[in-house]
């Protein structure tokens, strides 16, 4: 994205993917840091399932700690009052669109790989939740108009 691709901040967000266990927790978090108080951020998955260890591994790497996670799925939101929702699966896009049917609410769809497909060593399987973070946070910084962190 360029910065001409940069929108408001909305008051209220919603991350969606399948099991709200692996992508959308990770963007809840950082969105949740980088707008401490500001905006309001939740996500939910189709179905809900758990958290996965190596997403609270790599979280941890960069400052957020996420064990304390509790997935739950599109039927389980409390508030439905977005601005915004981020579907960041296919089938999550689907739900979304169904929201916009009856709801104010603009929905985008940020096609995101699924690290828990990746095989391999610890490492090796750390080292594909670690790009899905980094292109979240990437993404999210473009989106919402926040400049990365200067480089140490």
């Amino acid at each position: 994205m360029t910065n001409g691709d940069r929108r408001a901040v909305p008051d209220a967000v919603l991350f969606a993917c399948n099991m709200n266990a692996v992508r959308s927790p990770m963007a809840e978090a950082m969105l949740r840091h980088l707008f401490p108080g500001k905006v309001y951020v939740d996500s939910v998955g189709v179905r809900a399932g758990q958290i996965d260890p190596f997403v609270v591994a790599v979280m941890e790497e960069i400052g957020l700690d996420i064990s304390n996670h509790h997935a739950k799925s599109f039927d389980e939101l409390e508030d439905t009052l977005f601005d915004l929702i981020i579907s960041l699966t296919p089938e999550a896009h689907h739900n979304a669109l169904e929201l916009t049917r009856t709801m104010a609410v603009e929905a985008e769809y940020w096609p995101t790989q699924d690290p828990t497909i990746a095989t391999g060593s610890r490492a090796q399987r750390l080292e594909a939740y670690r790009a899905v973070r980094d292109d979240l946070l990437a993404r999210i910084r473009a989106r919402f108009g926040v400049s990365p962190a200067p480089a140490a």
